[in-house]
């Protein structure tokens, strides 16, 4: 199935979650529980996951440590770079396994998993299937080649489909850096990033969040989301003292206050934009993410929001403010 459901209910045997290498990744299935005809036969099914991957390809490295019940084989984008045929992988896996990034793409990549469930000499209700695993890939993620390399899409008018982050797994201390070109082509422009559509959702609630007095069902996370934007004039990503035009540390939610003036014709403005899953602070200008004090009370948790540009031309609008505009107010579309 392309879409697996998370296993909550897990045999004392399915030790591998306990290894340290699969630290936040969760057991999954295509159903819960198991259905009585993949405990009694040697059934099989294929865990589809899609992953984006926009840096260098030359010297990066694929890590991934699987656990399965119980046999498994692992291709990435269509070539097979894993397997184990033995029953027992959903005890503590071997070795991470580690290879060249050759079979990954820039773009859109495919990592499927065909898992077999052999069938129990124990009878039905008793042979339960499952997957865990964890990929990282290890390369050149600085600065520099993302400014000459990598962008996220051209120049062009937003539809409202584009991504400026999208993040399957955020763990406290996760940070980083996007920039954000804007510019216009006729008339001088205000211009504001604007949050809206924001959905917290807390999904599962395990018992590190109940224990912490979280009832659900809104989510956490984005209170332990914060930026940081400044006018990063050079476009590379790196705040080096311009202009800040959000104060470190601030709430994602909050970021509708950001603006700016655009020349009609004239170049680009860039935005550098920082953010952190955690406390965000400056040492001198290195942008620091203390993951400390976001705790475990948004672990399952998920959060969505729309980051929308706007503009206003400036010309006889000389009290204009990002503060003021509503999206989806007609006087403002």
């Amino acid at each position: 199935p392309h879409a697996a459901i998370l296993v909550t209910t897990q045999p004392s045997t399915w030790t591998a979650d306990d290894d340290p290498d699969l630290v936040g990744a969760s057991w999954i299935w295509a159903t819960n529980p198991t259905l009585a005809a993949d405990k009694d036969g040697n059934e099989w099914y294929k865990f589809e996951k899609k992953f984006n991957w926009l840096g260098p390809i030359t010297g990066a490295t694929i890590i991934f440590n699987v656990g399965a019940d119980n046999s498994y084989e692992v291709r990435l984008n269509g070539v097979l770079i894993g397997s184990d045929p033995t029953e027992f992988n959903y005890t503590n896996p071997a070795d991470p396994i580690i290879i060249p990034l050759v079979n990954v793409l820039q773009g859109q990549n495919t990592l499927e998993f065909k898992v077999t469930n052999k069938a129990g000499s124990t009878g039905a209700g008793q042979n339960p299937g499952g997957l865990i695993y964890k990929l990282t890939i290890n390369g050149n993620c600085g600065a520099a080649y993302f400014q000459n390399h990598c962008e996220l899409w051209q120049s062009q008018d937003l539809t409202g489909q584009e991504q400026f982050f999208n993040f399957d797994d955020i763990k406290p201390g996760d940070y980083g850096t996007n920039v954000i070109s804007l510019n216009v082509s006729s008339n001088d422009a205000y211009a504001c990033l604007l949050t809206s559509n924001e959905d917290d959702q807390d999904n599962t609630v395990v018992e590190p969040e109940l224990d912490l007095a979280d009832t659900g069902p809104a989510g956490e996370l984005s209170q332990f989301l914060k930026v940081f934007a400044w006018n990063d004039s050079d476009n590379d990503g790196v705040y080096e003292g311009e202009t800040q035009l959000l104060p470190v540390n601030t709430p994602f939610v909050d970021i509708e206050l950001l603006q700016l003036s655009l020349t009609g014709g004239g170049p680009t403005s860039y935005v550098g934009l920082a953010w952190c899953a955690g406390t965000q602070s400056l040492s001198g200008n290195t942008v620091l993410c203390n993951g400390s004090t976001m705790g475990d009370i948004a672990q399952t948790d998920s959060f969505t929001a729309s980051l929308t540009a706007y503009a206003e031309q400036v010309r006889n609008n000389p009290n204009f403010s990002c503060a003021d505009v509503e999206l989806g107010d007609p006087d403002f579309d």
